[in-house]
């Protein structure tokens, strides 16, 4: 066995897709008897004279059999003696090209079905674009209905010359060019005496034996999708490994915080383990109390690190346009954040491939785009991590996926691994979070928040106490809650560092390590804030804060052009 495949199959509308993948089904007898006599039977009141029409199989939708074409995209696992499979059958309207992007992310190979009478066709070359774009290395060019043209020969070597051309501008590196015929079954699972002049094997035998080599990326990483915190004695990170291997006791760095930190358990579902690596869903403990959330990612001997910038090559999917300046979210791994599109590089030609000037993308067009984010975001090419470097555009206020593309390049690199500002006292530890400048971005149109002091301060030091946008009094004290730590400051200086828990009510104004004001005036409504805190689930924590923080009291928004 050589494992599994994933593929889909695209095309344009009419190539015979899902007639492709029916058949397959039906000559491998992967078919329950219920289904194969009910495709018998459906097939006497259709198109095909009473002929079995394969394609039922894989359209499910009443109106796609209605129409006669593939709307949804249907997912198919099957499993031959040599291998397993899932197949993603695509629709070939170019209105539905989202669908069909949808199919191509997910799948090692694409099989590409082109009509022997039309030949290579615009949508061919789309569909072959947007395979590339979204990874996809491995082709097979299937040229249908090889029994409409009489199973010609020369025709078949036309097509051949006119795919080696699309091959030749798109850069595809490992392709296959089989002649079939999908609705008689020529070439399909078995050979055909019709095309005795080729010499290859069926599209099933090649799909077999086809070896799908898997990008090796640097080192370790996983973005987090979840923190899970049943009680306080537990806080684990969880997500799926996508690179590498890690073991308890290693070391991590998490992003984009840049602390360090220790893998002190590993939980794959309910179960400890020593190590886990690419592909296990786990659950990570560390030896102490660092800053991580959804979207944050731990990473292990790699380079990855945090861009303001991305230049993107995208597929617009949405009805309305895409225009310089307008705000979108962007999606990348496990992270959402707000998001502007500041420049459109080009627009490619889907039939020469010519770079083309614009300031306007429109439905099913592909284009290079710089993207301006509204505050660092874990990335890299595609190329190099794949998680990290394919993405989904949406607009905010349909909430429509606008576009789905990957990264080219990356630009305004954060510094990865630099700690920030912090408080510290022998072993006692906290962020020093109430430096952050928080700006109104006008190019961006979004809040950003900027980091403009990089120091450790300890007992007797002087803070900053005023900034741009923040102003805090001489005497206050500040409890960052994530570390657990007090930092009692008077006169603008630090008096003490010490647990959160040892901490008392002392007249002056309490912030969290943001900055905000914490709503406490006595003793009895700290314990009580403290308390509650450390129960608090990890669903109630917007109503946690939205009850306990005055967010404007000591912050402002300062507005910038850049």
């Amino acid at each position: 066995m050589k494992g599994l495949l994933k593929f889909i199959t695209c095309g344009s509308v009419d190539d015979g897709k899902s007639t492709l993948i029916g058949h397959i089904l039906y000559d491998s007898k992967l078919l329950y008897a219920d289904q194969k006599n009910a495709l018998e039977l459906d097939s006497k009141v259709g198109s095909r004279n009473g002929k079995i029409d394969y394609s039922l199989l894989l359209d499910g939708l009443m109106a796609e059999r209605e129409q006669g074409i593939t709307i949804d995209v249907a997912y198919r696992y099957f499993t031959t003696d040599k291998r397993s499979f899932i197949v993603a059958d695509t629709p070939g309207h170019e209105e539905y090209t989202r669908n069909m992007a949808v199919g191509a992310s997910f799948a090692d190979l694409a099989i590409i079905l082109i009509d022997a009478s039309q030949g290579v066709l615009i949508q061919t070359r789309r569909h072959a674009r947007i395979c590339k774009l979204m990874g996809i290395k491995y082709f097979i060019f299937a040229v249908n209905k090889m029994d409409l043209v009489n199973y010609s020969q020369e025709r078949f070597k036309e097509i051949q010359e006119q795919v080696n051309i699309l091959k030749s501008e798109l850069d595809l590196d490992n392709i296959k060019i089989i002649p079939i015929s999908a609705t008689e079954g020529d070439f399909v699972t078995k050979r055909s005496e019709k095309m005795s002049w080729y010499n290859g094997e069926p599209l099933l035998e090649y799909l077999e034996k086809v070896a799908v080599d898997e990008t090796n990326e640097q080192g370790f990483y996983i973005p987090i999708q979840r923190v899970c915190r049943p009680n306080s004695n537990f806080r684990g990170f969880q997500g799926q490994i996508e690179s590498g291997e890690i073991k308890v006791g290693d070391e991590i760095h998490i992003l984009p915080s840049g602390e360090k930190a220790n893998i002190s358990k590993i939980l794959i579902t309910d179960k400890e383990s020593e190590k886990a690596q690419k592909g296990h869903a786990v659950t990570l403990c560390l030896d102490k109390e660092v800053d991580v959330s959804r979207g944050s990612v731990i990473v292990n001997s790699t380079d990855i690190a945090t861009y303001k910038k991305l230049k993107v090559s995208l597929l617009w999917t949405d009805d309305e346009p895409l225009k310089i300046g307008k705000d979108y979210w962007v999606k990348l791994a496990t992270k959402t954040i707000p998001a502007i599109v500041t420049k459109i590089e080009y627009s490619i030609d889907v039939n020469t491939g010519e770079h083309l000037k614009t300031e306007i993308i429109r439905k099913n067009e592909i284009a290079l785009c710089e993207i301006l984010l509204s505050e660092p975001i874990v990335a890299d090419k595609f190329e190099y991590h794949k998680t990290l470097g394919e993405l989904i555009l949406i607009d905010r206020i349909t909430n429509m996926t606008s576009a789905c593309g990957v990264v080219e390049s990356l630009s305004e690199k954060q510094s990865g691994f630099s700690e920030k500002a912090s408080f510290k006292n022998g072993s006692l530890e906290a962020r020093g979070d109430i430096f952050e400048e928080f700006y109104y971005d006008l190019e961006s149109q979004s809040v950003l928040k900027y980091q403009t002091v990089n120091k450790t301060y300890t007992i007797e030091d002087e803070i900053p106490i005023k900034g741009e946008s923040y102003s805090y009094p001489d005497d206050f004290d500040i409890i960052v809650l994530r570390d657990g730590i007090a930092i009692n400051v008077r006169e603008h200086k630090i008096k003490n560092i010490i647990k959160s828990k040892n901490l008392h009510y002392n007249n002056v104004p309490i912030i969290n390590g943001r900055g905000f004001k914490i709503d406490i005036n006595s003793e009895e409504e700290l314990r009580r804030f403290l308390y509650n805190y450390d129960k608090l689930n990890i669903s109630e924590q917007s109503k946690f804060y939205s009850e306990n923080m005055l967010f404007d009291t000591y912050r402002k928004i300062i507005i910038k052009e850049k």
